[in-house]
């Protein structure tokens, strides 16, 4: 078995027992989902004030609440629509309040070119989000792309713990636009394909009532 495997195992294990743990507490998982935005909150304020090595830790934790959340519904059986909805809607704000307390971090340090550039990673977070839920109106699905939110946060923590924020800033600006520009592609290359395909099927209807 290999080191890394084994952590995996591990951790593995830990979140099997903390959704154990809180389906017999009788939670709700939308509780457990608000509770995430509450700590994302909190990580945003220690990025305001410049705690970074905080903000990282305690971002890790929220994503402890990101991954347990929807297990823990599933082993409670109070999977719904709304959950699902309910669980995006929060992520998109827990991202934006991060990026929040970034802005008022560079500019109460008086860097304009920084609040600039999370602002563009601002833009590009939300609409990763919006591209794919809007194109998937209209083709069948659209998860093309790598700058997706689990990658996001990752980087965040990373630029947080390791305080190389300036860096990650860029990579999360470049690599998340790069991926809409990808999306909007694919749902054309994908939306063209299927009107395509009707225009082909519906000579085909008309022939076959003619007969």
């Amino acid at each position: 078995m290999t080191f890394t495997r084994f952590i995996g195992l591990i951790c593995s294990k830990v979140i099997h027992l903390i959704v154990h743990g809180l389906a017999l507490s009788k939670i709700h998982p939308n509780v457990l989902t608000f509770l995430g935005l509450l700590i994302n909150i909190g990580a945003a304020w220690l990025l305001a004030s410049g705690q970074f090595r905080w903000a990282g830790v305690v971002i890790i934790g929220a994503g402890l609440f990101d991954m347990v959340d929807g297990r823990v519904a599933r082993a409670t059986n109070q999977v719904t629509r709304f959950g699902g909805f309910f669980d995006s809607v929060l992520d998109r704000y827990s991202d934006l309040a991060l990026l929040m307390g970034l802005l008022v971090y560079y500019g109460n340090i008086s860097r304009p070119f920084y609040v600039v550039l999370t602002a563009i990673v601002m833009t590009g977070s939300v609409m990763v989000s919006y591209t794919r839920a809007r194109a998937e109106n209209t083709i069948p699905s659209c998860k093309v792309g790598f700058m997706d939110r689990p990658e996001r946060v990752v980087l965040l923590i990373i630029g947080a713990l390791f305080v190389r924020m300036a860096p990650v800033l860029w990579v999360i600006a470049v690599l998340s636009n790069i991926t809409v520009i990808h999306r909007m592609a694919f749902t054309y290359q994908e939306a063209k394909r299927l009107e395509d395909a009707q225009l082909r099927a519906a000579p085909s209807a008309t022939a076959t009532r003619s007969r």
